[in-house]
C-alpha cells in the first residue's frame, strides 16, 4: 500500500463509500481504484488527484496533504546513487531486496531518520 492509497481508502471508508461507488463517480474502473489503494499502480495523474479532492470535498491543508502523499507514493522507485558513496548504493540495494522482511517498527524508525534529515 502507498501513503496516497492508504489515505484515499481511509477517506472513503470514513464516509461509508464503496470502491465501486467512488469509481463510478470518478469515471474510472473499480479495479483501477483498488490498484491505486493497494499500491499496485503508479502515482495518479494530477487531474485524478483533483477529482478525488473534489469528490471528498476537501480543502486547503487536507487537499495539500493528499497532493503531497501522491507525490511520495510511487510503488516502484528507481534510485540513482551515481556519485554517492558505496555505502549509499549498498543501502538502496539492500532495502530493495529486504524491505518486505522488515518489521513495521523498523520501517518507522528508518522513516523517522530520513524525515528528520529532510527537515534540517
Amino acid at each position: 500500500m502507498t501513503p496516497f492509497g492508504e489515505k484515499v481508502r481511509e477517506l472513503r471508508k470514513a464516509r461509508g463509500i464503496s470502491q465501486k461507488e467512488m469509481a463510478v463517480k470518478l469515471a474510472i474502473s473499480p479495479a483501477y481504484l483498488s490498484a491505486l489503494e493497494h499500491g499496485h499502480r503508479g502515482r495518479p495523474t494530477w487531474a485524478l488527484i483533483q477529482q478525488i479532492i473534489s469528490f471528498f470535498n476537501i480543502i486547503w491543508d487536507d487537499a495539500e496533504e493528499l497532493e503531497t502523499l501522491a507525490k511520495i507514493s510511487h510503488p516502484k522507485m528507481v534510485v540513482d546513487t551515481a556519485g554517492l558513496s558505496a555505502d549509499a548504493t549498498e543501502l538502496v540495494n539492500l532495502l530493495n531486496r529486504d524491505i518486505g522482511k522488515l518489521e513495521a517498527n523498523q520501517i518507522r524508525k528508518m522513516l523517522e531518520i530520513v524525515k528528520n534529515k529532510s527537515a534540517q
